[in-house]
């Protein structure tokens, strides 16, 4: 893929992702909400161990991309919050 050749176009590639990880992020939330089933708990929800695996493991992943792990690291951690937050409400709705 040639370099953008405007600002138009670079911001119409940023659609073009965002509508692509809109569809990656659902995905997800639909095995997040598959996961709560199997969690007996709050504590096993917000699972922190497991936080830093993938979070290590995205930052990892971003610099063999050349992605800034920083920036990569604060994305996961927002997504993660997000939903932890969202299988907390799915796990509470299950009882």
């Amino acid at each position: 893929m040639s370099g953008p050749t405007s600002l138009d176009d670079v911001r119409r590639r940023i659609d073009e992702l965002d509508a692509r990880l809109t569809t990656l992020l659902a995905e997800r939330q639909r095995l997040v909400r598959a996961a709560a089933a199997f969690k007996t708990d709050e504590q096993a929800v917000r699972a922190p161990d497991r936080v830093e695996r993938v979070v290590t493991a995205a930052r990892e992943r971003a610099e063999h991309e050349g992605l800034s792990p920083e920036v990569a690291e604060a994305v996961w951690r927002a997504m993660i919050g997000a939903f932890v937050e969202y299988e907390l409400t799915e796990h509470r709705q299950r009882g």
